[in-house]
């Protein structure tokens, strides 16, 4: 589908059957959303320039990523999708600045796009040249990823909360296994984290590469924003990577619980053991079957023997108590 996007913020679809020669005059905006082959050479015919399709994007290396060509600007960069599902993902998305269009090639739906066609037409006629609009888009797309930080550290919190308690008074008595079934949270979480920190560095690397571009040194504007968009994606890059460190003390945390919990549990089993010996040891004392044993022929024999064995396993248990190894 091809969406063009006026400088007023309306948007129209163009289908290919309509086969218009030229744009409008005031189309900034050009949106290939999953195009077809078809899609893309209308998109060729109407813009004049070449369009990258499914299989550029796909086998792009990552060093040919920002290149100029013909008067025009590539650039690809890798967006993170369905970051609000248990599958988030990466998406390379290719950005065409020229002087008179900007043209975007996806196959995946960003939240941020939809947000930003949105909003399109609350800008002015002033800030609506390509060059304008794709800066705008970057600082929408690097909102987005704030949200989604701000969200993975309110997540990174309430795992915290799970795992240690509230502070106040500490975890005492956890459901069988709920560590372990943390740890896949754990690791959901990390995989968002380590997928947003490859998106900026993509987006800080075509930003950098934009600033650079005449058409943007030659607009103070443009240059000023620029810059303000590459300090906030350096600003979410830090965060990314403090809330990174934090996952991974999440991780170390619950494994060291994990194991605090299977040694407790082995102590119980070595304790009783413990316990048990001397009683078992009496019992196979006098569970010999000698013709010449003294104890045999005692009338409170039985009893003796029982009471022994119960002496035998208390005073080891208390003295382990004593000792706070219970």
């Amino acid at each position: 589908m091809i969406i063009a996007y006026r400088s007023n913020g309306e948007s129209m679809v163009l289908p290919v059957d309509q086969q218009l020669q030229t744009l409008p005059a005031d189309v900034v905006w050009l949106d290939l959303a999953h195009p077809t082959r078809e899609e893309d050479h209308y998109a060729q015919i109407l813009t004049g320039i070449e369009v990258p399709t499914r299989e550029d994007l796909h086998d792009i290396e990552p060093s040919s990523r920002l290149y100029a060509e013909g008067g025009a600007l590539y650039m690809t960069a890798s967006l993170l999708c369905h970051a609000d599902t248990a599958t988030p993902k990466l998406a390379d998305i290719a950005f065409v600045l020229t002087e008179r269009h900007l043209v975007t090639v996806r196959y995946d739906e960003p939240k941020s796009f939809k947000l930003f066609s949105a909003a399109l037409g609350r800008m002015s006629n002033g800030d609506c040249a390509p060059h304008a609009v794709l800066i705008r888009l970057m600082e929408t797309i690097s909102d987005r990823t704030a949200e989604i930080l701000e969200r993975a550290e309110m997540k990174g919190e309430a795992l915290l909360l799970a795992i240690f308690g509230d502070g106040e008074q500490a975890v005492k008595r956890r459901p069988p296994r709920f560590l372990e079934n943390l740890l896949s949270a754990i690791g959901y979480h990390h995989r968002l984290i380590s997928k947003a920190r490859d998106s900026m560095a993509s987006l800080s690397r075509l930003m950098t590469f934009l600033s650079g571009s005449p058409v943007i040194q030659g607009d103070a504007e443009a240059r000023s924003l620029c810059k303000s968009v590459v300090h906030d994606l350096q600003t979410l890059s830090e965060h990314a990577a403090f809330i990174s460190s934090n996952t991974t003390f999440l991780l170390d945390a619950s494994l060291g619980l994990i194991n605090v919990e299977q040694n407790a549990i082995i102590k119980i089993f070595s304790i009783a053991s413990v316990v048990l010996l001397p009683p078992t040891l009496i019992a196979s004392i006098y569970g010999m079957n000698f013709r010449f044993m003294p104890e045999l022929e005692w009338t409170w024999g039985y009893p003796a023997a029982i009471i022994m064995m119960i002496v035998s396993a208390v005073i080891p248990f208390f003295f382990f108590r004593w000792k706070g190894w219970l």
